[in-house]
């Protein structure tokens, strides 16, 4: 059995993330990590507060009826969806790194994820299709989709996260590749800008096998669209 004991202590810094799991750029992200309940609230309370200052600023009355609790339950939605920070590798994996003499593609297809474009700050969704062929280590299924989770719920763009994600599972595991696809929505499209409702981005980061063999690639590709 092998654990994350044994990962490096640090990585390339041209990767997008660092061994504890904290994804590029996250200046504050070791300290969120860290805090206290006291500090977590002074944070919440501080949000709060910023959040009434965008109510003024876009016309509303943040003393009316309606609006005087929003400044907070926003404040509380927006720690929950970026929650990824509070989170790392290392707490995700947990030691759920086995020996086994398996060698054929693993695949967990469809991971519903949800996060925040870092452009404009609203949400973009989609799912996300993981597979990686091991080279006698396994990971349990349940943190696959933990760890696109992790990524997801972070200030993210849709390339970015599709990197991170297979990075990480290369790093963990040292397989023999992997493979990432995420088709995805972003309401900054549909709700601004070009305003293209239905549209979709797919991304796809391959690793390892994947990208070497056209052939594991497509066996990849043709597994999840069916």
């Amino acid at each position: 059995m092998a654990s994350t004991k044994n990962l490096p202590l640090t990585l390339n810094t041209e990767k997008p993330f660092d061994i504890d799991g904290l994804s590029w750029p996250s200046i504050g992200t070791k300290q969120r990590l860290n805090e206290t309940t006291e500090q977590k609230n002074e944070r919440t309370n501080k949000l709060a507060e910023a959040i009434k200052t965008i109510l003024e600023c876009i016309g509303e009355d943040p003393e009316r009826e309606g609006l005087l609790k929003t400044p907070h339950r926003y404040a509380q939605a927006l720690m929950f969806f970026s929650k990824g920070y509070e989170e790392s590798i290392e707490q995700i994996v947990n030691g759920a790194i086995f020996e086994e003499d398996h060698d054929e593609m693993v695949i967990v297809k469809d991971i519903e994820v949800f996060s925040l474009c870092e452009h404009h700050l609203v949400p973009f969704t989609g799912k996300i299709s993981i597979g990686y062929i091991p080279n006698r280590s396994v990971i349990g299924l349940s943190k696959i989709a933990r760890i696109a989770e992790m990524f997801s719920r972070r200030l993210q763009v849709q390339e970015r996260l599709t990197k991170q994600i297979a990075v990480a599972l290369q790093e963990i595991l040292k397989p023999q590749g992997v493979a990432v696809v995420m088709d995805a929505s972003h309401l900054c499209m549909s709700m601004r800008g070009v305003q293209k409702p239905g549209s979709s981005t797919v991304t796809s980061v391959m690793l390892g096998v994947f990208r070497e063999q056209a052939k594991t690639r497509e066996e990849f590709l043709t597994l999840i669209r069916n």
